[in-house]
This record gives structure tokens, sequence and C-alpha cells, in this order.
């Protein structure tokens, strides 16, 4: 996100798909806008990220929005995670809802007043090291960590944001990533070498040791004008610690920035570290819970935001929100509301997958249920939206979708008919 501009009058149109009013101007990129906005149903404040669609693709930012927006969803329960909140896209515009962070950027905290406080850069840090063991957890690495993409709420509490550069778990070859991306002055090593694959949570954690160098120290510990003289440096680790910072945080920060990702220190290993664990909140059974599980246990019977139904309903692949037409009779899910429980509707799809000569496997923790017949595969997954009233069920055609079309959708969609309040994909 960009730095905040002051006195920026609203956009000409002040009002989105009349959901959110928007106030003033927050920042600008080379194919978007943020605002801040607040809902016309409630008041809340968001901030509104407009993605110009005609913009993107001649920047060829179209992999980098969906790759924000989908581990953004991935990983919006985290509260030091900027929470994702709705994606609305028209013919021309996408609308990126996410968490207002009242306090902006931290870089900006940084630069007015220069070093922080160990105490204070330390809860940063804490909270930091918190999201990305979170991410990486869930297969996610942020490649792209640096204090302009950290920012505050109005409590004062940091918010990791900017997921474009991010790599989910499908992005993985032979359990390593190959693109080379990233801000140079806070990138890893190995990536900056293009040596090969890399271990995308030692890089975040590379990334971690200089943010927290810059926290304490108020500048980078190496110089990135020239980067071919950077990476000498940084192989011999030619830097110089200010005396205002500790041993012990220069212990961390040295285990950190540790040119060999096989010797440098995890996040994961600096939750035993005397330093880091000051004044650490110890961590509840909830969260451990919530990170053990991930978001995708979420299905069956459990209730999700309307982030989750959108995003579940809009199928599998975001690249959808750049379409431009309506092409309703070749779209790759189904899905309608119903009245129904949730074990009965359940148990229909079973019986009906059964009849129709599917043969019928149910995911890990009952989330999902899948059909298989021949070269086609379907994934019914059941959301309430209000419990013991309204569900949505997604009709999602995962292999097979022209032959799913021809011979198996009529029938399917008759033999449901009795669980159905209305189809979603019908005009």
């Amino acid at each position: 996100m960009e730095p905040p501009l002051q006195h920026q009058p609203p956009p000409r149109t002040t009002t989105i798909l009349g959901k959110y009013q928007l106030t003033r101007l927050l920042g600008r990129g080379s194919f978007a806008k943020v605002y801040h906005a607040h809902s016309l149903t409630d008041g809340a404040n968001f901030a509104v990220k407009i993605i110009d669609k005609s913009k993107t693709v001649d920047a060829a930012m179209e992999p980098r929005i969906i790759r924000e927006i989908d581990a953004m969803r991935r990983l919006h329960h985290h509260p030091n995670i900027l929470r994702i909140h709705e994606v609305m896209a028209t013919k021309t515009k996408i609308h990126l809802v996410v968490e207002f962070a009242a306090g902006g950027e931290l870089f900006s905290r940084i630069s007015r007043r220069g070093r922080l406080p160990e105490p204070t850069a330390r809860r940063y840090f804490q909270q930091l090291v918190a999201a990305l063991r979170f991410c990486h957890r869930n297969g996610i690495a942020h490649r792209d960590l640096k204090p302009q993409n950290l920012l505050l709420d109005a409590d004062g509490n940091l918010k990791v944001s900017d997921f474009g550069l991010s790599a989910l778990p499908e992005h993985l070859k032979n359990g390593l990533l190959h693109t080379a991306c990233g801000t140079p002055a806070y990138t890893a090593p190995e990536i900056l070498r293009r040596s090969g694959g890399y271990d995308g949570s030692k890089a975040d954690a590379w990334s971690c040791g200089l943010i927290l160098y810059v926290f304490l120290a108020g500048h980078l510990p190496f110089d990135d004008s020239n980067i071919p003289a950077m990476c000498k440096k940084i192989s011999r680790r030619d830097y110089q610690f200010p005396d205002c910072i500790s041993k012990p945080a220069r212990f961390v920060i040295y285990r950190l920035l540790d040119p060999n990702p096989e010797t440098r220190m995890s996040l994961e290993a600096l939750f035993g570290n005397a330093w880091f664990k000051k004044s650490l909140k110890a961590e509840s059974a909830e969260e451990r819970a919530l990170e053990w599980d991930g978001v995708y246990g979420k299905g069956s019977g459990v209730s999700v935001n309307a982030f989750d139904i959108i995003s579940m309903s809009s199928g599998l692949d975001l690249r959808g929100l750049f379409e431009t037409t309506s092409d309703e009779g070749n779209r790759r899910e189904k899905r309608f509301t119903s009245g129904a429980k949730v074990e009965v509707v359940e148990e229909k799809v079973k019986q009906v997958g059964g009849v129709l000569g599917f043969k019928i496997e149910v995911g890990k923790n009952n989330s999902a249920i899948g059909l298989v017949k021949g070269n086609v595969a379907l994934v019914f997954e059941v959301f309430e939206i209000v419990p013991d009233e309204l569900l949505l069920v997604a009709v999602k055609v995962v292999q097979g979708g022209l032959e799913f079309e021809e011979l198996h959708w009529g029938n399917l969609k008759a033999a449901l008919e009795d669980l159905v309040l209305s189809w979603h994909n019908d005009s």
C-alpha cells in the first residue's frame, strides 16, 4: 500500500456497488488506487483497493493480484495479517475490501522518528514473526517483507500486508521455490544469486533479520545501490552494529542474517530465544489449533463470513475476476442456496451421486464431498450463511467440465431440485 496522501478529494463516484462510501485517497499505484471507506450497512471502516482491469493487462499484474487475493483469503484469520473482507468485480474494476490500518505504514514512523526503542521494536518483531509462522504453517511464503509492507492498526498492532509476490504451496517444485522476486535490499542472498531453488520460509527469516536491524538502527545494514557489491558484503557478513543495539538483539540479527540458509536461524527457533520471548504473550490453545488446522478445514456446517462465501462460491480459479463478459454456460462451478439442514444436503448429494453412477469420496473432516465418474470430477461444499436457516452449496467442476455440461448437469440439477431455493448461475 502506498504512503498516505493528504487532503485528497474523494473520487467522482463516492459509493461503490451500493455498499461502501469512499471518503479519501490513501495511496495510488500504476494500476490501482486505495481509498478509505466506510460501510453503508454498519459504518465500519475499511480500505478499498480499486484495481483497473484495463491497466493490469498492460502491466502484467494479473498473476500478482490473484496471488494477493488467494494468499490473503487463506490467511485472513491471523490478528497480525491484514484481513480481507470482500472482493467485488465489475467489467472494468476489481474492488478489494480489506481491514483499515488506521496507524499507517510502520516505515513512515521509522522515517520520522529514526530507530525504535528496543522494547517497541521487539513487540513489532514478535508480531511479525507470529504472522509469518502462521503463513509458513499454511505453506505460504511472503517473499516481499519490508517495513513499507508492515502497517499499524488503531491500537498500534502490526499488520503484514501486500502478498502480491507471495508463494503458495502449489508454486513449489520439488519442495522449493525458483522465482527470484522481492526488493533487493531485503531479499535473501540465495534468491539474489539465482543459483537454484530456495526455501521460502528461510528467505522470509533473512528479511526478518534485516527488518529487525532497521527497527533498532534506523537504517539498513547493507547499501543496496550496487547489488554485486552488496552481495559480497552479505557473504562476508560485512556490516556494523550501532552501540544502541543490545548484545542479545545482535545475536538474533546475526543468526538471521546468516548467508547460508542451511545454518540460518529459523523463525520457529526464535520462540526459544530468551530475548525474543521477553514479554511475549503465550500462544493460546485456540491459536495453535487455528494455525495447525489452517483455513481450508472450514466447510460442511461451519459458519463463515461474507468473504468466505464469495471466495468459495467464485470457484477455484480466481482468474474469473478478470473476465469482462458473462459466460454462464461454461462456468466451472454451480451454486445454489438451500433452506435444508446441512446433514440433509450432504446425504442427498451422496444419494444422488450414487444413483447417477458417481464414486463418492468424503473430504478430510467431512469438509467436502467428491463425485468422480470417468473423466468428470466434482466437489460439493456446504456453507452456513444463516445457521439453521440458509445454506450456500458450491458445486465445483474440478475436471471434465465440457463432458459434465453435456452428459451430467441436467440430471444432477433435476435430482437436487427439491433442496434448492435458487440457482445462482441461472438468469
